[in-house]
C-alpha cells in the first residue's frame, strides 16, 4: 500500500499517522521509559485502571505477602504503560523494520510442524506482551486471518490497515459470517489468530477456572479445534528488559482443548493462557476485568474487592 494523503482519510487520523512515523525514530528504550512513566502516573492518580489491576493481582497471587504487593503493582502498571508506548515503534516503522526488534524465537519448530501438517493452525494469542509485533512475525511466516471487532471510530480502521502494511493479517469480523469464514480457512489448512482471553458476550461462554477463580471463557476456539482438527498453539511476544527487543514464544496447547465437553475444553484453554502469563507475569493486561460476569459477585466493586 502506498503512502497516505490527506484526501485518503480524515485530517486528524492522518496527523496521528504522521506523529507515529516521527516518534518511531526514537529508540525503543526511550519509548519504554516514557511508557513506564505513564503507567506510574496512572497508578499515582488512582482510578479504575489501578483498582482493577490491584484486584486482579490479589486474585492471581493470593499468597503474596502484603509488603510485596505494592512493588508488583508498580511493575505491572509500568509494563502496561510500555504496551502503549511501544505501539509507536511497531506501527510507526514499516513491518520489516519492526521485526528487527525480535531477538529470539522459542518454539518455532512447533509452528513449522503445524504448518507442514496442513490441517490448519489456530494461534491463541493472549493479551500479553506486544501482540502487534507477534502479528507481524506470524504473517511473515504464513498468511493469517484474525477475528476482530471493528474500532468504534470507523476512520481508525483505515489507519490500522496502513500502519500494518504488507504484513497485515486478514481481518474477519466477529459475527456469524466471520466465524463461518474461520471454519473455511482452517478446513483449507490455513492459519487463524484468536484472542483466547477475550471475554465473550453473555450467553456465549462458559465459566472455567483461571488462576483458581471462575472466569467467563470463550467456547469458540475449542469448538473450532474440535470440528476442524486444527493444531492449537499459544503465542506471545515477550518484552525484554531495557528496550533490548522481544522474544517470541510459541507453546503447545494443553491436552483437552479440543475436547467435545465444553467445560473440559474451556478449562484447558484458560490453563494455556495461564501458562503463557506465568512466563511474563507482569506483561499481562491485568487491568482487564477478567473475573466479571453476569451471575457472579464482581470482585471489582469496591465493597467486594
Amino acid at each position: 500500500m502506498g503512502p497516505l494523503h490527506f484526501t485518503d482519510m480524515r485530517p486528524d487520523i492522518y496527523l496521528i499517522y504522521l506523529c507515529l512515523r516521527l516518534l518511531a525514530l526514537l529508540p525503543l528504550r526511550v519509548l519504554h521509559r516514557c511508557g513506564a512513566a505513564l503507567g506510574t502516573l496512572v497508578l499515582w492518580r488512582g482510578g479504575r485502571t489501578a483498582h482493577h489491576t490491584a484486584v486482579n493481582l490479589r486474585i492471581a497471587r493470593p499468597a503474596l505477602p502484603y509488603d510485596d504487593r505494592a512493588p508488583l503493582l508498580r511493575e505491572v502498571m509500568a509494563e502496561g504503560g510500555k504496551s502503549i508506548s511501544e505501539i509507536v515503534k511497531v506501527w510507526g516503522s514499516d513491518a520489516e523494520r519492526a521485526l528487527t526488534l525480535v531477538r529470539e524465537v522459542r518454539g518455532e519448530d512447533l509452528f513449522d510442524a503445524a504448518l507442514a501438517a496442513g490441517k490448519g493452525v489456530i494461534i491463541a494469542a493472549p493479551h500479553l506482551g506486544c501482540w502487534e509485533l507477534l502479528n507481524y512475525w506470524l504473517c511473515r511466516k504464513t498468511p493469517m486471518a484474525i477475528l476482530y471487532r471493528p474500532p468504534r471510530i470507523a476512520a481508525v480502521e483505515g489507519l490500522l490497515r496502513e500502519v500494518r502494511g504488507a504484513l497485515a493479517p486478514e481481518q474477519i469480523r466477529a459475527d456469524g459470517a466471520g466465524v463461518r469464514t474461520l471454519y473455511k480457512r482452517l478446513a483449507a489448512g490455513g492459519t487463524v489468530g484468536i484472542l483466547p482471553d477475550q471475554k465473550p458476550r453473555a450467553g456465549e461462554g462458559r465459566l472455567a477456572p483461571f488462576f483458581g477463580r471462575d472466569a467467563l471463557t470463550m467456547v469458540l476456539l475449542p469448538r473450532l479445534a474440535a470440528r476442524t482438527g486444527a493444531t492449537v498453539l499459544f503465542a506471545f511476544a515477550e518484552r525484554l528488559p531495557a528496550g533490548a527487543g522481544y522474544r517470541i514464544h510459541l507453546l503447545a496447547a494443553p491436552s483437552g482443548i479440543d475436547d467435545p465437553d465444553a467445560q473440559v475444553a474451556c478449562t484447558a484453554l484458560n490453563r494455556g493462557v495461564q501458562d503463557c502469563v506465568e512466563l511474563a507475569f507482569t506483561q499481562y493486561q491485568w487491568q482487564y476485568k477478567r473475573w466479571s460476569a453476569d451471575g457472579l459477585v464482581s470482585p471489582y466493586d469496591r465493597e467486594n474487592g
